[in-house]
């Protein structure tokens, strides 16, 4: 019969009642959930109405290779692969040298702001015309100014001296001011839109926009094998940032596109310095030429033989070629010493050598480098340095290939004009005076060739200028999304959300770890399974009424009683002689409730129409005397125990007039040797004599974690009703309940919860009434 009554939710899985209990405790503290999220949505709906909103804008471009001109492509070019250092062109694009021209030429050193009531909130133009006196360069320091529009007039305010202008009728110009700018409202639209609003003008220095500038661009490649840069940034205007990366890219192809110029440019001065030199050489040779003829009466040399005519000519090209090399090469020389370590060289002038035409391509290119990064870095910068040092290994390859080139000429026309000796020894017959001819005719031919090959070479500068190809290729331009990306209202709503939820739920998790209170049967049914739990009692706000008093009671304390005495018949084992039940209530410690359920548990069987008797066996702190309003002192259980001669029975109180079948016997005067008189074999003599007379025995014992009473007369009960009471019994303490009942110390125990309903978050709303009416 013991293990019969075990609750049933023992045999429930216990995840299943974990799930259901931690969201009933939860859901328990609903208006705190309800609260926090309000304020959470509140907050950030405060929070999205007044914070700026960030707009993203983005462009992209491609990065052209350098073209070659209008020379046609040859092999080489059309199989190379086309390199381009993309780190480099970021470098350039966000070099100091490059945005200050983006900063002047938009003005970014001067920002407008509109006036809110809570914010204030920059914008890309003022809503009517505005024009900057001041150039962006010469603003020094900072300086704002308060634009507050009337309907008759503007009043500006200088924000850092508090100077007030009143401009009237909307028109600066018409009035004598030292303001840096003037502004000027031409439309009704302009004036209806602008009117009541307060505007703000802020200078800085045109240095402290530029570096802002270059913090707030990001640069990046599309993809690791892509030659497109993506550029992009954010700001609260669209129109302003549009504005920027456009003119970005602008100045950017536009820079590229003149240091092409500039190498053209230098070249044709170049060609043009020798043009100067080439013409007076030719006039010297026509000159000496026609002295020649006209001393040596020459007219026409067409009878030389043709053997040696062929022999002669083909000497003599062999030696024009080299000796047009040697004049090429000397003129680079030349140029090459009397230019300094900074300046352009001319290209393609027409000398064979690819090893030198390559070291001059190699030349310029690292003098731009240097051009670009020596303004923006500076001389001390690594990368100057770097390319300071490769202009000056290139000057000393180029004058070292020369030389080398020249020396070879030199050699190779010593070979020809030895052969050219030998193909004159055979035909000695031609006269010494035709070969002085010739040497005329063919130092002329030779400056007349260069003439013409440096006039061509101009000629091509001259068209690459005009015909510049752009340095990029714009993919997009700026465009920005139509959605601000920060405040991102789902996400802040999300968030606030899951805060306004986290926020009780974490405080709540606090206050449950922290709490080691009981609160409902779940906390005893988790540390003891074995033995059950037979009721459950209200917890009673109104003081009035505690007792059943009245056997036709129907209220919800009445009918938890009832449950709680039909549970005690249901564990008392099964008798064959039909003598009266003996049933103990006992707790673990002071103020669980003890002698009030006593009380009630003998009032509910007694309202049975059974014969009952109520002990008080708590001898060391009685407390059924108070609850009944009878003397502390009055003879009773201790009185018996000490005097062999106490008759019981005259000493048994009536209680409760409306239970007749109800007896009392007090614990009488406090003895000091309770535990001693308990286990003296009287008790034992008292309880066996009240079987015979009544159906039920129920006995208030003293709490079992503080003395040792109950456990020296535990033998005695035929069930023990261990009470605990919620929110004031430590969880700790059923552990000893527990071992009690384990060790047999306790006799077929049942738990009885006191004082349930008054924290519901276990789920209970515990209504006993049942419909059965009010308590009468």
């Amino acid at each position: 019969m013991d293990n019969s009554f075990n609750n049933q939710n023992a045999f429930v899985e216990e995840d299943s009642i974990d799930l259901k209990q931690e969201l009933f405790k939860y859901l328990r503290y609903w208006p705190w959930f309800l609260v926090t999220l309000a304020i959470a949505l509140g907050s950030a709906y405060v929070y999205l109405r007044f914070t700026p909103r960030i707009y993203q804008t983005s462009s992209k471009m491609k990065i052209l290779d350098e073209s070659e001109g209008l020379e046609l492509p040859s092999s080489a070019f059309v199989f190379k692969r086309v390199n381009i250092n993309l780190e480099n062109e970021i470098e350039i694009l966000k070099s100091f040298l490059l945005l200050e021209k983006v900063a002047k030429k938009l003005q970014l050193n001067t920002r407008f702001f509109q006036e809110g009531t809570i914010q204030t909130t920059q914008i890309g133009v003022l809503p009517f015309y505005y024009d900057q006196i001041v150039k962006a360069d010469s603003i020094t320091r900072s300086m704002s100014y308060n634009i507050k529009v009337e309907n008759d007039r503007f009043e500006v305010t200088n924000l850092k001296t508090d100077k007030l202008f009143s401009i009237p009728n909307h028109n600066s110009f018409e009035t004598n001011h030292n303001l840096p700018f003037n502004i000027v409202i031409n439309s009704k639209k302009e004036l209806k839109n602008s009117v009541g609003k307060t505007f703000i003008i802020h200078f800085g220095s045109l240095k402290s926009a530029t570096l802002g500038l270059r913090s707030g661009i990001k640069i990046e490649p599309v993809g690791e094998q892509s030659d497109l840069l993506e550029l992009s940034m954010k700001g609260q205007s669209k129109e302003r940032s549009e504005q920027i990366l456009d003119t970005l890219m602008s100045v950017f192809d536009q820079d590229g596109i003149n240091d092409r110029i500039l190498i053209s440019k230098r070249t044709i001065v170049f060609i043009d310095e020798r043009f100067e030199f080439l013409a007076t050489e030719l006039d010297s040779i026509e000159v000496d030429r026609k002295d020649f003829k006209e001393d040596n009466n020459l007219i026409d040399l067409a009878t030389d033989a043709q053997l040696g005519m062929q022999l002669r000519t083909q000497s003599n090209e062999e030696v024009f070629q080299i000796e047009s090399q040697l004049a090429l090469a000397e003129l680079l020389r030349d140029g090459l010493n009397k230019t300094s370590s900074g300046d352009l060289l001319p290209e393609n002038i027409g000398i064979d050598s690819g090893n030198i035409n390559g070291l001059i391509n190699q030349y310029n290119t690292a003098v731009l480098e240097r051009q670009k990064f020596g303004v923006s870095a500076g001389e001390n910068n690594p990368s100057v340095k770097i390319l300071n040092s490769t202009i000056i290994d290139l000057r000393k390859n180029m004058t070292t290939s020369l030389n080398s080139y020249y020396q070879q000429l030199e050699v190779s026309q010593s070979q020809l004009k030895d052969r050219n000796r030998q193909v004159t020894g055979q035909v000695s017959r031609i006269p010494e005076k035709e070969k002085l001819l010739r040497s005329i005719e063919r130092q002329r031919s030779i400056k007349e060739s260069l003439y013409v090959l440096l006039l061509q070479k101009r000629e091509e500068a001259y068209i690459n200028i005009a015909i510049t190809e752009p340095s990029i290729k714009v993919v997009d331009y700026a465009l920005s999304n139509s959605g601000p990306i920060s405040p991102k209202s789902n996400i802040v709503f999300a968030g606030a959300i899951l805060g306004g939820l986290l926020v009780p739920f974490g405080l709540l998790y606090l206050l449950f770890m922290m709490d080691t209170k009981l609160h409902g049967k779940e906390d005893i049914t988790k540390m003891n399974r074995v033995n059950p739990i037979i009721g459950e009692i209200p917890d009673i706000k109104n003081k009035v009424g505690l007792f059943f008093d009245n056997p036709n009671d129907r209220s919800t304390l009445a009918e938890s009683f009832r449950i709680l005495s039909s549970n005690v018949n249901y564990m008392l084992p099964v008798s064959e002689d039909n003598r009266g039940r003996v049933i103990y209530c006992t707790s673990t410690i002071k103020g669980e409730g003890k002698t009030y359920i006593s009380i009630n548990l003998s009032l509910a069987l007694a309202s049975l129409n059974k014969k009952v008797l109520l002990i008080g066996a708590d001898l060391r702190n009685p407390q059924i005397h108070a609850q009944i309003k009878s003397d502390k002192n009055k003879a009773g259980l201790s009185n018996y125990l000490h005097e062999p001669s106490f008759d019981w029975r005259n000493h048994l109180v009536k209680g409760f007039d409306k239970h007749p079948n109800h007896d009392i016997l007090l614990s009488g005067s406090i003895p000091p040797n309770p535990s001693s008189l308990l286990t003296n074999g009287r008790f034992k003599d008292l309880i066996e004599e009240a079987r015979g007379v009544y159906d039920y025995v129920v006995v208030d014992t003293a709490p079992t974690i503080l003395v040792t009473d109950t456990m020296l007369i535990s033998s005695l009960a035929d069930v023990t009703v261990y009470i605990a009471r919620a929110n004031f019994t430590e969880k700790k303490l059923l552990a000893f309940s527990k071992d009690l009942s384990e060790s047999g110390k306790l006799k077929n125990m049942a738990y009885v919860l006191n004082g349930v309903g008054h924290n519901k978050s276990y789920g209970y709303n515990y209504g006993y009434n049942y419909g059965y009416g009010t308590k009468n």
